[in-house]
């Protein structure tokens, strides 16, 4: 293996980051209205105008598709927003609109906001791994492991199944069901989605018929699911991107140095809710979706992040492998070369 290695800048004090970020925690209530407003009602038009289309030409449908998956990326940024109760005031209203935009981009909110927080215990933790993450091993372990386990990690870490056929699944099949780590109040909120999905295609039996629907419905869901694991995995899976066994994680070190800055063009930071801004983000949840970019813009110990572009984040997608001795993400021909 490569002897060298690279070392992760010492994290400043808590109480000089944390005194920072508390400044912009929790929302203004005027302006998550208007978010609500600028994204429900365009995608309820572009859902209206799908409808309309499939008169005319399914191409027309799925050229539709494409800004109708933007907005539901947008729907998902607010429900993941409200999960972290960051979008409204009150806890109950979170929950309110968190249900109603998660339920619109087929996720069960409950079970999926207790998941991610997860992530966010976990994330850059060599041994926390495997919840609310992409699989991920060290090259040492991957080295270390069977061929059928070491084949289905390759077909796993596929561009086609990393962001074609794992989102769909994911949001389609996946989230219909609970894990092993689920309570009750998970439980119940994964019943209780696919009930009102159950109720939804039913009106929609008798109203547009069932084949309308999914000729709408599933291009978007594919599209949107694709780009939100995009955004997901560019995020947490660049070269030298923060990794740590459990004695020396370090939550701040996680947070500026594990997660990316996604520097991407006006419109596509909109669609996404600001999620490019990752790394403050991690270091404070409770700062809405709105107000990221304020808060890396203003304040330069946070822009010490890795940042990427639309054409320097695709040099992640050759990353499978992180190997601990150069603590960098490496592709499996690093294996042949050390």
């Amino acid at each position: 293996m490569n002897a060298d290695t690279t070392e992760t800048p010492t994290a400043p004090p808590s109480s000089q980051w944390r005194s920072i970020v508390d400044r912009y925690r929790g929302p203004i209530p005027g302006r998550s209205a208007w978010q609500l407003i600028n994204t429900l009602v365009p995608y309820a038009a572009l859902l209206v105008l799908m409808h309309w289309s499939l008169g005319v030409s399914y191409l027309l449908t799925l050229l539709l598709a494409i800004p109708a998956a933007g907005f539901a990326v947008r729907l998902f940024i607010i429900s993941h927003d409200c999960g972290h109760q960051s979008f409204c005031t009150s806890k109950r209203m979170n929950a309110f609109w968190g249900t109603i935009t998660s339920l619109l981009v087929w996720t069960p909110y409950t079970y999926w906001k207790n998941e991610h927080a997860r992530h966010h215990a976990s994330a850059g933790n060599l041994d926390r791994r495997g919840t609310g993450d992409i699989w991920t091993f060290t090259a040492a372990e991957y080295t270390a492991k069977p061929w059928p386990v070491r084949m289905a990690y390759r077909a796993y870490r596929s561009p086609l199944t990393l962001f074609v056929i794992g989102p769909a699944f994911l949001f389609v099949v996946k989230y219909r069901f609970w894990n092993r780590w689920a309570g009750p109040v998970e439980r119940l909120s994964v019943l209780r989605t696919n009930l009102l999905l159950a109720a939804i295609l039913c009106i929609c039996h008798y109203t547009i018929g069932l084949s309308a629907f999914l000729l709408i419905q599933f291009p978007i869901t594919a599209l949107a699911a694709g780009l939100g694991v995009w955004l997901f995995y560019v995020q947490h899976q660049f070269e030298d991107v923060y990794w740590d066994h459990a004695d020396n994680w370090d939550f701040f070190s996680q947070a500026i140095d594990g997660s990316s800055y996604y520097n991407l063009p006006r419109i596509l930071q909109w669609f996404s809710g600001n999620i490019g801004f990752h790394h403050v983000h991690h270091l404070s949840p409770r700062i809405p979706n709105y107000r990221l970019a304020h808060c890396h813009r203003e304040n330069p110990l946070f822009q010490r992040a890795r940042q990427l572009t639309l054409r320097t984040s695709l040099k992640s997608l050759r990353f499978r492998l992180w190997d601990e001795q150069s603590r960098k993400m490496v592709d499996f021909r690093f294996l042949a070369r050390s």
